[in-house]
């Protein structure tokens, strides 16, 4: 019963959530019409919207180094384009519905029996890759938040004007987990089953590969943005890392509204808000819709050759 109310609960303020920032949305949007903002998407440059499909696709490339690394570390092997196919269709479903744990670690699942790998090399993978995912966040926010710390909007109510003392936070984790990689040698068996704590090359490793996803899937909204605005890529980037750690945390699917949001808030004084709108929903479109699609597809091709050999 008590699971229940908690996921009530739960359910209730993700709803709020996302009322709350539709209100945000459609305040900064109050001087504009719909039209200012279609005419704001079709207004993008073909070579802009060619190199986010370009960044796109390498930024999902770059994603199979999650779970290479994954069955490097619990000492598997598979065959790269196995990997890379479970990766993407997992990565592609995760980021536009959410619920990481549930959705991608599903399909792991379900790809990753069907070849043989064992339930606790999945799990142990699983873990690995989800957390290699925020040690990229931790280090490019802890340096970017210390050296070019933005402000922080008042209508998000935080205690803090900046980003700077989040930095503190994101380098001490950062620290303390490169080392444990240094420091902790003792393995942890449990049936049989042996599990230890990543060395410190595999830890420069997700660091490494976690660090450029993030650094591409900023890359793609950044080139959808009006050529004419003065923002940098450095700046930029801040606003990013921020609208997303926000969006993943707020439990609503993709981080909807929540993620428009705070890039409004973050931008909207220095570029227009339907042109801000106008390139976030190109960016929907390139870097969640088009790979959830393919994924899709590419989903429904294995499950029905995999009941054709039953």
């Amino acid at each position: 019963m008590f699971r229940n109310i908690r996921f009530n609960v739960s359910y209730l303020l993700s709803l709020l959530l996302l009322a709350l920032c539709i209100w945000a949305i459609a305040n900064e949007l109050r001087a504009y019409n719909y039209q200012d903002i279609l005419h704001s998407l079709a207004s993008i440059p073909k070579r802009r919207l060619s190199w986010a499909i370009g960044l796109t696709i390498l930024g999902y490339s770059v994603m199979a180094g999650y779970d290479i690394l994954g069955f490097y570390y619990v000492d598997r092997t598979l065959l790269w384009n196995k990997i890379a196919l479970t990766n993407f269709i997992s990565s592609a479903f995760s980021n536009t519905i959410g619920f990481a744990l549930l959705t991608g670690s599903a399909i792991r699942y379900r790809f990753y029996t069907g070849w043989g790998v064992p339930g606790v090399a999945i799990a142990q993978i699983i873990a690995f890759v989800n957390f290699t995912f925020w040690l990229g966040m931790l280090t490019l926010a802890g340096v970017i938040f210390l050296t070019n710390p933005l402000s922080i909007p008042t209508q998000i109510h935080l205690p803090f004007s900046t980003v700077r003392p989040f930095s503190f936070i994101f380098i001490f984790l950062l620290v303390i987990y490169l080392l444990g990689s240094i420091f902790i040698r003792q393995t942890l068996t449990i049936r049989g089953h042996i599990f230890r704590f990543p060395n410190f090359s595999i830890s420069l490793a997700q660091i490494a590969i976690s660090s450029l996803d993030w650094v591409l899937a900023a890359a793609v909204l950044y080139v959808l943005l009006p050529i004419n605005s003065s923002l940098s890529y450095a700046d930029f980037l801040g606003v990013y890392l921020l609208a997303m750690v926000a969006a993943i945390i707020s439990n609503i699917p993709g981080g909807l509204g929540v993620f428009e949001t705070i890039i409004l808030l973050l931008l909207s004084s220095k570029i227009s808000a339907a042109k801000i709108l106008g390139s976030l929903l190109a960016y929907r479109g390139i870097y969640y819709f088009m790979p959830v699609f393919l994924a899709g597809g590419l989903l429904s091709i294995f499950e029905l050759r995999y009941r054709k050999k039953i």
